[in-house]
């Protein structure tokens, strides 16, 4: 960064930069509305970070992030415990979430196989989900990570790995998104489409 901003200014803006998805400028518009804002709303926004971090925890059952014993979605007795919905972040568990159709329960497996990052199987949450599904009561397991070449070969590895527990492993369904045109969907949409097809 240019030496002309007060250091403490262009220190702040570093550490904004290093967040996903900011950019050097937007790191510096960031810095710079939080030194034109008043004091108590500054050390609120910082408090908030410092509460977050000390604060939150993993879900000891579903690895979700939360701040209670148990995540809401595994202490709600009307969920469906025998279906567990695993998922590749947190991220996914409030986009499922929002669909307000899913009733059963949640794995966050914190990231996918992937050996070109060095993301190997151990690294992820895998044997917290085998050590959930021990006592047979879980039927089904929904493999939701995304359509990528690391979220197939993840959703691939567990159903190998889930086979001898005899538990009903499904994938998502894949394809055309609602109210898409089919001339401007790509080759592997319209694969997918056409591989997931349903009875009418």
């Amino acid at each position: 960064m240019a030496g002309y901003h007060a250091l403490p200014l262009e220190l702040l803006a570093e550490e904004f930069a290093k967040l996903p998805g900011i950019g050097l400028k937007s790191a510096q518009r960031l810095a710079y509305s939080i030194i034109s804002r008043p004091e108590e709303d500054v050390e609120r926004f910082a408090n908030a970070l410092l509460s977050a971090k000390r604060d939150i925890h993993y879900c000891p059952c579903c690895q979700n992030l939360t701040e209670m014993e148990l995540c809401s979605v595994c202490a709600d007795e009307e969920r469906d415990h025998g279906l567990i919905c695993v998922v590749e972040s947190p991220k996914d568990v409030t986009a499922l979430e929002r669909t307000g159709e899913y009733t059963g329960v949640y794995h966050v497996l914190h990231g996918l196989i992937s050996p070109i990052d060095g993301i190997t199987p151990d690294k992820l949450r895998i044997r917290e989900l085998l050590a959930r599904l021990q006592d047979g009561k879980v039927r089904e397991v929904i493999m939701a990570t995304n359509p990528t070449v690391e979220g197939d070969a993840t959703a691939m590895y567990l159903a190998q790995l889930l086979e001898p527990l005899k538990v009903k492993v499904t994938r998502l369904a894949f394809g055309l998104p609602v109210g898409g045109s089919l001339e401007y969907a790509d080759e592997v949409t319209l694969f997918k489409a056409l591989e997931n097809r349903t009875a009418m």
